[in-house]
């Protein structure tokens, strides 16, 4: 899980480089949703990451 989290992570990120400096105004949008796709993979994982350790 963490491993697609990471992936998400850079492909927002490219995808953010290309929409936020004027490239494409698609790859914003893109970037935008691949960001809160993210935040929430993010958030999921450390809360399943902290409940599986005992």
């Amino acid at each position: 899980m963490l491993r697609w989290t990471v992936i998400f992570l850079i492909v927002a990120i490219v995808a953010a480089v290309f929409g936020f400096t004027g490239i494409s105004e698609s790859a914003a949008s893109i970037a935008k949703i691949l960001f809160f796709i993210f935040i929430v993979l993010f958030l999921v994982s450390l809360i399943f990451g902290k409940s599986f350790k005992k």
